[in-house]
C-alpha cells in the first residue's frame, strides 16, 4: 500500500516554465504526491545535460529536454533518488492521425474548384466561341491546374510508388487520366489544339475518388500494434540483490543466476525460480487461470505474472527476449504480419481492372490514329476512355458499404478496426471463446450451499484477507445475512491461507495442501476447525447474462463453437455443458491455443477468436478474425479486428450477420460498377463521350453505388 509522503504537506512547488519539445518521456509508476514531483525534477535537473524536466502527476510521466543523452542516464539518476522510471516510446503513444483531415481538405479544394469550372463550362457547352471561349478556358485552367496539382497528390504519390517497384495499382490509371486530361485541356486553353476541354472531368474524377479514399479511412479506427502493447507490459526494471543491498537495474541487464526481489503488487521482470518467500500469483495474464495460485520456494515463475501477497526472492533463469512474455510478443508480431497478407475485395478487383483500362485506352488511341490520322482527336478519345472507365464507382463500391456497415455497428456498440475485417468475418464458420472474463463475469463466487455455521466461521477468517476467494466468501455471507464469527489472532500465510482462533480453537481457511485431512475433491478452499473434519468450499464464476443467448444465436446461425481456456478441466467442462458449446479444451497455454487455431485453419476452418486477456492475444492475432470485449486488456483489444465497446456479447452474432450482408452489398456494387463500364466503355471508344457525358456518367455511377450502400441491411 502506498502512503502519502510526509513532505507533501510542507512542499510548495513554484510555477514551472513552459517545457520545450521533450526529447525523452519516462513513465514513473511510483509517484503519488507533490514531494515526489519535486524529488524527480531536482534529480533530473542536477544532471548537466538536462535543460528542462516537467512531471505530469496524472499521467505519471516526466517530459525531459536533454539533447544528446540517452534514457539510461536519466533512469539511473532517478534510481539513485529512489524512484523507478520506465522508458516510454513516444511512437507507442499513438501519433496524431492527420491523414483524414488532409483528405477532407483536398476534397474541399477539388469540390470547390470543380463547381466553379463546371459553371464556366456551361457557357462553352451553350455555344460560346472564339475569344469568349478562350477566356473561359484560361480562367478554368487558372482554377483547375493548381487544384488538381494539390488535391490529386495522394493518387500521384501512390502511383509513383507502385511504378518505382515495378507493379501496377488502381492509382496508376487514375493519375494517368488526371494528368492527360489536364495537359490536353491546358493545351486547348493556350490554343495549341481545338479539342474538348477536360478540366471539369479531371476535377470531378479527383473529387469523387477522394471521397472514396476518405470513406475507406473513416470506416475503421487505426489500431496500434498488439506486439507493441505486449512489449509495454514487460517490466523494464528489477530490484537486484547484490551483497545484501537492493539496487534498481534495467531488467534487460539481468543475467542467469542473479537474485531479484519481488514485492507485493510487482510484475515479475524475468522468468525464474523462487528462492525464499511465499505468495499468491496472478497468472491470468499468461494462463487464463482465474484463481490466484500459491507459489513458494522451488516453484517456477515467469515474466508478466503479478505477485499478490508475500514478498519473494527469485533466482533469474531467463531474462530479456528469452522470457515467456517476450516470446508471446514475438508470436503476436508474427501473426500480425501474416494477417496483413489479407487483401480486400476491391484490391483484388483492381489487380485485373487497372491493366485492362490501360490496354483499352492504348488500343483506342492506336485505332483512332490509324482511322483518322488525327493525333489530337485520337488522344482526346483515349482520354475519354481513361476518364469514363476510371474507377469512381469501383472506388466507392467497397468503402461506401464498409462505412455504412461500420457506422451502424458502431451505433450498436461494435467497433470495427480493420480494413478487411468485414470480409473476413463473412467467411467465419467456427467461433472460439475464452472463458474467464469473456463468457463469465471474471468474478469468483461461492458455489454450493454451505451451512450457516460453516459460512460464518469462513467469513470471520476471510475478513483478514484480500484474496479473491476470501472476498467471495464474505460477499456470500453478507448476501445470506450471516454475521462473520468473532475470529481473533488472524494471520495470513501467503500462498496458503488464513489462520485464527475461535473460542480457543485453531481455525484455518486455505488450500488443500495446507489443511490437514483435506482431500477427495477439487475444491478451491477448505475450512478447518480443530476437532472437526475439514469442510470443502467450492467456487465458480458466474456466466454473463448475455452469454447463453449469444451461444444459442450462434448455434442457430450454424457456427461450430469451441471453448479454449487455461482454467482447470472441471469448470471448463461444466461451462460447456451449461452453454451447449461443441468443443471444450482446458489448461491450454497461450501457445497451445494458437496451435489449435492454426490446426483448425489447416483443416480448412475459418476461426473467429473472442478473448479478453493477455493470454488470448496470440490467438486473436492468429485467427482468421478476432473480437474482444471493451473490458479486455489493451493488448487484446489491439490484436482484435472488432471491439465490443458496448460490452454485450450479442454483438458477436450481430457483427457476423452484418458482415455477411455487407459483403453481399459490396459484390452488388462491384457488379453495378462493371455494368456501368460495359455500357460506357463502348460509348467512349466510339468517340461519343464528351467531357459533359463523362462527368455525368461518373457522377451517376458514383451516386448509384452510394445509394445502394445506404439501403438497410436485413
Amino acid at each position: 500500500m502506498v502512503t502519502a509522503c510526509p513532505a507533501c504537506s510542507s512542499v510548495s512547488l513554484p510555477q514551472a516554465p513552459a517545457v520545450d519539445q521533450p526529447t525523452h518521456v519516462l513513465h514513473l509508476p511510483d509517484i503519488h504526491c507533490g514531494a515526489c514531483i519535486a524529488t524527480v525534477e531536482r534529480a533530473l535537473m542536477a544532471l548537466p545535460v538536462v535543460r528542462q524536466a516537467r512531471v505530469n502527476l496524472t499521467l505519471r510521466r516526466v517530459m525531459v529536454v536533454a539533447p544528446g543523452t540517452d534514457d539510461a542516464t536519466l533512469i539511473e539518476a532517478l534510481a539513485r533518488a529512489g524512484h523507478r522510471a520506465q522508458r516510454l516510446d513516444a511512437g507507442r503513444l499513438g501519433p496524431r492521425d492527420v491523414t483524414a483531415r488532409d483528405l477532407l481538405t483536398r476534397i474541399g479544394v477539388s469540390g470547390f474548384a470543380m463547381m466553379n469550372v463546371m459553371l464556366l463550362s456551361v457557357a462553352v457547352w451553350s455555344g460560346a466561341a472564339g475569344a469568349t471561349a478562350q477566356v473561359f478556358h484560361l480562367i478554368s485552367a487558372a482554377i483547375a491546374i493548381p487544384a488538381v496539382a494539390y488535391a490529386a497528390q495522394p493518387f500521384f504519390a501512390s502511383a509513383m510508388g507502385a511504378l518505382r517497384h515495378g507493379r501496377m495499382n488502381m492509382d496508376v490509371p487514375i493519375s494517368l487520366a488526371i494528368v492527360l486530361a489536364s495537359a490536353a485541356s491546358l493545351a486547348n486553353a493556350f490554343g495549341f489544339s481545338d479539342r474538348a476541354n477536360w478540366f471539369d472531368a479531371a476535377l470531378a474524377l479527383t473529387f469523387f475518388l477522394l471521397i472514396g479514399r476518405y470513406l475507406d479511412r473513416a470506416g475503421r479506427a487505426a489500431a496500434r500494434s498488439a506486439a507493441a502493447e505486449l512489449a509495454a507490459l514487460e517490466s523494464p526494471q528489477a530490484v537486484l540483490i547484490e551483497d545484501g543491498v537492493d539496487r534498481i537495474v534495467d531488467a534487460r541487464t539481468l543475467r542467469r543466476g542473479a537474485l531479484i526481489r519481488v514485492r507485493p503488487g510487482d510484475r515479475l521482470p524475468a522468468d525464474g525460480t523462487i528462492v525464499t518467500g511465499r505468495t499468491d500469483l496472478d497468472r491470468s495474464a499468461l494462463t487464463g487461470e482465474s484463481v490466484p495460485q500459491a507459489a513458494g520456494p522451488g516453484d517456477a515463475v515467469t515474466a508478466g505474472e503479478t505477485c499478490l501477497t508475500g514478498a519473494l526472492t527469485v533466482r533469474v533463469d531467463r531474462a530479456g527476449r528469452d522470457t515467456a512474455l517476450a516470446r508471446m510478443a514475438d508470436l503476436v508480431a508474427t501473426a500480425e504480419a501474416q494477417r496483413t497478407r489479407h487483401t480486400g475485395i476491391a484490391d483484388r478487383a483492381a489487380r485485373i481492372y487497372a491493366p485492362l483500362v490501360h490496354v483499352l485506352a492504348a488500343a483506342t488511341f492506336v485505332g483512332w490514329v490509324m482511322l483518322s490520322g488525327d493525333g489530337w482527336r485520337a488522344l482526346d478519345i483515349a482520354i475519354s476512355v481513361l476518364v469514363i472507365t476510371c474507377p469512381c464507382a469501383l472506388g466507392l463500391a467497397v468503402p461506401a458499404v464498409s462505412t455504412v456497415a461500420t457506422a451502424r455497428l458502431f451505433r450498436a456498440g461494435i467497433l470495427v478496426k480493420s480494413a478487411t475485417a468485414l470480409e473476413r468475418l463473412s467467411q467465419i464458420d467456427t467461433v472460439a471463446f475464452d472463458k474467464t472474463g469473456t463468457l463469465t463475469t471474471g468474478l469468483v463466487t461461492l458455489g454450493g450451499n454451505p451451512d450457516a455455521d460453516t459460512l460464518s466461521v469462513a467469513a470471520g477468517l476471510a475478513r483478514a484477507s484480500r484474496h479473491p476467494v476470501s472476498r467471495a466468501i464474505v460477499a456470500a455471507a453478507e448476501a445470506r445475512g450471516i454475521a462473520p464469527a468473532a475470529v481473533t489472532d488472524t494471520t495470513e500465510h501467503p500462498g496458503c491461507g488464513v489462520q485464527g482462533t475461535l473460542d480457543g480453537r485453531t481455525v484455518r481457511l486455505g488450500r488443500a495442501g495446507w489443511i490437514e485431512g483435506a482431500e477427495g475433491t477439487d475444491a478451491a478452499v477448505w475450512l478447518s476447525v480443530a476437532g472437526r473434519p475439514p469442510v470443502p468450499l467450492s467456487t465458480s464464476e458466474a456466466l454473463r447474462d448475455d452469454a447463453l443467448p449469444t451461444i444459442q444465436a450462434l448455434r442457430r446461425q450454424g457456427y461450430h463453437l469451441a471453448l479454449l481456456s487455461g482454467d482447470a478441466p472441471e469448470p471448463v467442462a461444466r461451462m460447456a455443458r451449461e452453454t451447449g458449446i461443441d468443443t471444450a479444451l482446458a489448461r491450454l497455454t497461450p501457445a497451445e491455443k494458437v496451435d489449435w487455431v492454426r490446426g483448425s485453419t489447416a483443416r480448412g476452418a475459418h476461426v473467429l477468436m473472442m478473448g479478453d486477456g493477455l493470454n488470448d492475444t496470440g490467438c486473436l492475432a492468429s485467427a482468421h478474425a478476432g473480437i474482444s470485449p471493451g473490458s479486455a486488456l489493451d493488448a487484446a483489444r489491439s490484436a482484435s479486428d472488432v471491439v465490443l465497446i458496448g460490452g454485450g456479447l450479442m454483438g458477436v452474432p450481430r457483427a457476423l450477420s452484418t458482415a455477411r450482408a455487407a459483403m453481399g452489398r459490396m459484390r452488388q456494387n462491384i457488379g453495378l460498377a462493371v455494368l456501368y463500364n460495359v455500357i460506357s466503355v463502348p460509348l467512349a471508344m466510339s468517340g461519343h463521350a464528351s467531357p459533359l457525358i463523362a462527368a455525368l456518367a461518373m457522377s451517376l455511377s458514383s451516386l448509384t453505388v452510394t445509394l445502394n450502400a445506404l439501403r438497410r441491411f436485413r
